[in-house]
């Protein structure tokens, strides 16, 4: 029981190659193929942290590898769904780049302050790795962006400037914060409860 934590995670990076090649040697003939290893790979993402937590495993070390498996799954998702649809990925290019330089200001800021990457797993973080979910299956089922694309981009930006908010009030790197507000009232010495949510 105590190796299935590890099993999911190694899973879902397993799935990553495998995603960016389907979209890039088949294109729109393994759109469902995608989706269905995208949704199992959200799946093996949920149950982790749940059963690392029953079996007591749960770590800096499994959390921060789940974090950083986590960006190179979603990547791939997002490599996959310009192939299958660059001119519409195109079309929305200032959204794109406004989250991945969000992606990349978390990674910067918590380097400079901590020298470690972050790893906050927090709770509007999670909210927008639905609205991925949401997003990329119209995007590569459907080969549209819409109302679901803006809810994406909005919730990315939201989520994004809260863990940025997380690392400059911490103290000292911690994982699993739930919010910006958690992170403040660690820094005023109030204990943090531990919360379900945590995946």
């Amino acid at each position: 029981m105590k190796t299935i934590p590890y099993l999911l995670i190694a899973t879902r990076f397993l799935f990553s190659p495998i995603i960016f090649s389907l979209a890039y040697f088949n294109g729109e003939k393994s759109q469902f193929v995608i989706l269905a290893l995208m949704f199992i790979g959200l799946l093996t993402d949920i149950f982790d942290g749940i059963i690392a937590r029953k079996v007591g495993v749960s770590s800096e070390k499994l959390r921060r590898l789940d974090s950083q498996v986590d960006l190179v799954f979603w990547l791939s998702i997002g490599f996959a769904a310009y192939y299958l649809n660059s001119d519409l990925i195109k079309s929305e290019w200032k959204s794109v780049l406004l989250i991945l330089i969000m992606e990349t200001l978390c990674y910067i800021v918590s380097w400079i302050k901590f020298g470690k990457e972050t790893c906050t797993h927090a709770w509007l973080s999670k909210l927008w790795g639905l609205s991925l979910l949401l997003a990329f299956t119209y995007l590569i089922g459907f080969q549209k962006a819409g109302w679901a694309f803006d809810l994406t981009v909005i919730l990315g930006f939201i989520s994004h400037l809260d863990v940025i908010l997380i690392i400059f009030i911490l103290p000292k790197w911690q994982y699993d914060i739930p919010s910006s507000f958690h992170a403040w009232r660690i820094r005023k010495g109030k204990q943090r409860k531990k919360s379900v949510f945590l995946n």
